[in-house]
């Protein structure tokens, strides 16, 4: 079905990288959600006031809340394709983000709302009445619910999408919030215990919780994000493949949208090769980033010494020395400056988000002392760098 679907009404579906097929696959997701959720809208409360039960009514109310939520996700796509203006040169992606924290407030708001419903029936419960047909429906929303989780996380994964991926998660709640209303059902028709209620306030907890989850997925990439280690990885290796570079760090990756980003990374270039013809590689390299990776890529061009053997072994001695303190230790734009009676060895260590305001004067220290031990000498002056990649 999801292929049917995707074939039909997705122009050039296999073209994921492409924005208008992006937000093909967005509108898509978003109309199946209206239609799905209206229907199980209708039959759940339905179900609800034949049955007198607050949590099938919440979970009835919980559907139109997503298709509310559906709508507002089919109008922050459309809004997110308008193209880059003069008061927003990077586009308009983030709209999709806003739009998803809207829906997660939807979402948070109809939780809150029945849980209050919820806490009004344990204290002055109802009599609950069994149906097949009425059970019949409800199973059949589970069945439904399952399917529109599958269908989103599909396509969420397809078009690298967290919104998809998030409206995913939250059809997979519905699941279990049903499930757990079914059993509340069946649980008074076999013990004449009346335990809606209490099912009622755990459907109105998962559906905030939901709610939160989502908000939390959406708030990240607008308030700044680590960048994903695949794409950190992917973004370096394509940098350091040209012919001319030695290697690369630095790299910050912002994101203006799921199909929006911008970077900036430091390359560095043999010291003795001429600046016309590095600067030529570096010219290449952002084109090429935009063509083949979709990114508006800006580098920062470091000389870095590699005939003076002496300049190589001392960076290496110094590694070693960044190695046994922490393994998670590295350096980068080494270079040395001679004096007459010390010689600084000037370095950026990249160093884990661990290791905080407290904790770096110490590891600055360290570092001396270790290479002070090596050579009298040597003196370091030391820049402290963050690495910009999310934790695995």
């Amino acid at each position: 079905m999801t292929e049917l679907l995707v074939k039909t009404f997705v122009k050039n579906y296999e073209n994921t990288e492409e924005a208008k097929v992006r937000t093909a696959y967005g509108v898509l997701a978003s109309l199946v959600g209206i239609v799905c959720n209206l229907l199980l809208f209708a039959g759940k409360l339905t179900v609800g006031l034949v049955l007198h039960s607050v949590s099938v009514m919440a979970d009835a109310f919980n559907n139109l809340s997503d298709a509310a939520s559906s709508v507002i996700g089919f109008v922050g796509v459309k809004m997110a394709e308008k193209p880059a203006d003069r008061e927003h040169p990077f586009g308009h992606g983030r709209i999709e983000y806003i739009a998803a924290l809207i829906v997660s407030f939807l979402v948070i708001e109809v939780g809150f709302t029945f849980l209050k419903n919820a806490l009004a029936k344990i204290r002055t419960p109802e009599d609950l009445s069994f149906n097949l047909i009425s059970m019949g429906i409800l199973l059949a929303s589970v069945a439904v619910k399952l399917w529109l989780s599958l269908f989103n996380k599909k396509l969420g994964r397809r078009v690298n999408s967290t919104v998809m991926q998030a409206t995913a998660a939250d059809a997979l709640g519905d699941v279990v919030t049903t499930l757990a209303t079914m059993g509340s059902i069946l649980f008074f028709y076999f013990t004449n215990i009346n335990i809606d209620g209490y099912v009622g306030l755990v459907v109105s907890l998962l559906v905030m919780w939901a709610g939160i989850g989502i908000a939390k997925d959406t708030l990240e990439p607008l308030i700044g994000q680590s960048v994903d280690p695949e794409l950190y990885r992917k973004i370096m290796d394509f940098v350091e493949s040209y012919d001319g570079i030695l290697g690369s760090h630095d790299l910050i990756v912002h994101n203006y949208g799921p199909t929006k980003s911008l970077a900036s990374i430091h390359a560095e270039v043999p010291s003795d090769v001429d600046i016309e013809t590095s600067h030529e590689i570096i010219d290449r390299i952002e084109r090429d980033a935009v063509k083949k990776l979709g990114i508006f890529l800006v580098i920062h061009m470091d000389p870095v010494e590699t005939e003076d053997a002496r300049v190589g072994a001392l960076k290496q001695e110094v590694l070693k020395v960044l190695q046994e303190l922490d393994p998670q230790l590295t350096l980068h734009d080494f270079r040395i400056v001679d004096g007459e009676k010390q010689i600084n060895l000037i370095f950026d260590v990249v160093v884990p988000f661990s290791y905080g305001e407290k904790e770096r004067p110490k590891l600055r220290k360290a570092i001396q002392e270790k290479v002070h031990a090596l050579d009298s000498r040597f003196q370091c002056v030391i820049t402290f760098d963050n690495a910009f990649m999310a934790e695995t």
